[in-house]
């Protein structure tokens, strides 16, 4: 478990190092929903995601030692490219695991940032096999997705701007993957709002924090999802410890909820994100999370690195 304090630690070390990303209201579904609906634009982050956040602050606790060694992480693009741009800014070597079919426009900015891309697993589960082979090999320090004690605070620091920067929320809603970005923004929203319901939305193709909280534990899923960026095959240990604490409530969004999301957004917020950072709009749409008149509402629309080709198909789709 971590706590409000080391979610304001980590603030701290990414002052001045990443954006503060606005909060966008819509009146159109605001009037749908009769209430406040606010918008945290993650996708106009650096390397176009909230995961520089958790990579920055994990890499602040590198010893000199790790620091020579390097790191190595894995990743389908988003984290990847922020370990890789986070690396760079440190002066740091970087290999990241990744998978064969993994998004290219993701991968090759990753190694446009300096890093050095393994794709040799056929697919995510196998691909964390491959980390802990190359692991072992390297002697490099891991910079875990979303299963790490300083990724999950550095994640937070959306929710301490939430907190900060907007009215009080009654109601936040997350995209899921690991479980990293939830799991930090519940440790900071309920640690100043406990009232607050903090819900996570993911595909029902990829189900890894909604098969946890009905088994108990995590268990391996085999993510079949459009939204790559939400494909992780189990929810982290620590996540889960921190959402099963603290409450996390868990929805599913369809294929089709996530693409009538993600054009909406699009045309009428004029955000252009990625697929899976619209699962939390996606739930909103689709009538999946109760939401009582008058509360203030905020939804993370955490990454916007989609490749032209799939917005394109998406939009067209219409």
């Amino acid at each position: 478990m971590i706590s409000l304090d080391d979610v304001e630690h980590a603030a701290r070390a990414l002052a001045g190092r990443i954006h503060r990303t606005p909060l966008l209201a819509s009146g159109a579904l605001a009037d749908e929903l009769h209430s406040n609906v606010l918008f945290k634009a993650e996708l106009l982050q650096r390397t176009g995601s909230f995961k520089v956040r958790g990579a920055l602050n994990r890499l602040a606790e590198l010893t000199v030692e790790e620091r020579a060694r390097g790191v190595i992480t894995i990743s389908a693009g988003n984290h990847a490219q922020a370990v890789a741009w986070a690396a760079r800014e440190e002066g740091l070597d970087a290999l990241v695991v990744s998978w064969r079919g993994a998004d290219e426009l993701k991968m090759a900015s990753t190694r446009a940032y300096g890093a050095t891309v393994d794709q040799d697993a056929e697919d995510p589960t196998s691909a964390f096999e491959r980390l802990a082979d190359l692991q072992n090999e390297t002697g490099r320090t891991l910079v875990h997705p979303f299963d790490d004690a300083a990724v999950i605070a550095g994640q937070g620091t959306v929710g301490l701007e939430i907190l900060e920067d907007g009215p009080v929320p009654d109601v936040v809603v997350v995209p899921v993957g690991g479980g990293g970005l939830i799991s930090g923004i519940a440790t900071a929203i309920k640690a100043r709002r406990p009232d607050a319901r903090v819900i996570g939305v993911e595909p029902e193709l990829s189900s890894a924090l909604h098969d946890a909280l009905a088994a108990g534990t995590p268990v391996h899923v085999t993510p079949r999802s459009a939204a790559d960026a939400l494909s992780a095959p189990f929810l982290g240990e620590r996540p889960f410890e921190i959402c099963t604490a603290l409450g996390v409530e868990s929805v599913l969004v369809s294929e089709d909820e996530l693409a009538a999301a993600f054009r909406w957004l699009y045309t009428r917020m004029k955000l252009a994100c990625e697929l899976g950072a619209a699962a939390s709009t996606a739930s909103l749409l689709a009538g999946k999370v109760r939401i009582e008149a008058g509360q203030n509402v905020v939804a993370v629309v955490s990454g916007g690195n989609v490749a032209s080709r799939q917005a394109a198909a998406i939009l067209a789709a219409a």
